[in-house]
């Protein structure tokens, strides 16, 4: 079956033409060979190691598919070697927590100066 196809069935890519440009780039690996055309055959058993998101996915085919059906007929063509952890932050570290007004409500236009120069360091 194809790469780009099976990909697409398991319901990895939202569309076909995603699951492609990701194998076309050169980011597809079949048991750890790099892979660059979306029509590589793959088969049960193989392993594939994939990009999604800002986490990299490790799964083992278990078995093709003929169409692409729902979520739960779509997880059970592959085992997960390496799951996602559940706990870990989805907000980057650089990004700073929002800092909080003593009032409550909308804050005043002194406060939003108060942000804006500690933001850029001019207050200490």
């Amino acid at each position: 079956m194809r790469a780009d196809k099976w990909l697409w069935h398991a319901r990895f890519f939202k569309t076909r033409g995603l699951a492609t440009k990701l194998i076309a780039a050169g980011h597809l690996r079949v048991n750890s060979d790099k892979v660059s055309k979306p029509s590589f055959g793959i088969g049960a058993g193989d392993v594939l190691t994939f990009p999604q998101g800002r986490a990299v996915r490790v799964v083992r085919i278990m078995q093709l598919s003929t169409r692409r059906g729902p979520a739960s007929e779509a997880q059970m063509l592959y085992d997960d070697l390496d799951p996602p952890d559940v706990g870990e932050k989805s907000v980057p570290d650089s990004v700073a927590p929002a800092s909080k007004h003593d009032r409550k409500g909308r804050p005043t236009k002194k406060d939003r100066r108060s942000l804006l120069l500690s933001r850029r360091g001019c207050l200490d």
